[in-house]
């Protein structure tokens, strides 16, 4: 009697792993890239926790923190970042291809009021910036300033500086 129930525990044993393993579901989740827990997340511990890797989280939230404007294939983002007066905005290049940041409006690029840069503003990276490459404006005119991408003028937002 006492082997059938040690050999009922083994059967329950590995059918519940293979049901688990079929389902898809990790049994042990390698850390690849650990994440150290901030200390103001509530959870209080005497070493820092290290949870999974779950990839790039940023939110608008983040972004506009950091004052970074990331671009993609479908745009800027976020579309309308807040900073303050003599602040500086870094436009992050996450797409496939060149992006070209400039001060609205499409060509002249003059509505970002100081003169210079390649075509009218200052406000303008005067080049295309390259996939996972970074071009940074320091914002010193407070108002609401509309750019775009030079190679795809579709592409636009507004920088809101006070």
């Amino acid at each position: 009697m006492k082997n059938i129930t040690y050999i009922l525990i083994l059967v329950v044993l590995v059918g519940g792993y293979f049901l688990l393993k079929s389902r898809g579901e990790k049994l042990v989740s390698p850390v690849e890239s650990p994440i150290v827990l901030p200390a103001d997340s509530g959870i209080i511990t005497e070493e820092p926790v290290i949870l999974e890797d779950l990839g790039e989280v940023e939110t608008q939230e983040e972004a506009q923190t950091q004052n970074v404007i990331t671009y993609t294939s479908g745009g800027f983002s976020p579309s309308v970042i807040n900073v303050k007066k003599g602040g500086e905005v870094t436009f992050l290049n996450k797409s496939g291809g060149a992006m070209w940041p400039a001060s609205a409006i499409h060509p002249t690029h003059t509505l970002y009021p100081t003169q210079g840069g390649c075509v009218g503003s200052t406000f303008d990276a005067c080049q295309g910036i390259q996939p996972g490459d970074s071009w940074s404006f320091k914002f010193d005119i407070a108002g609401s300033w509309k750019y775009h991408n030079h190679l795809n003028p579709s592409q636009t937002g507004t920088v809101v500086v006070e």
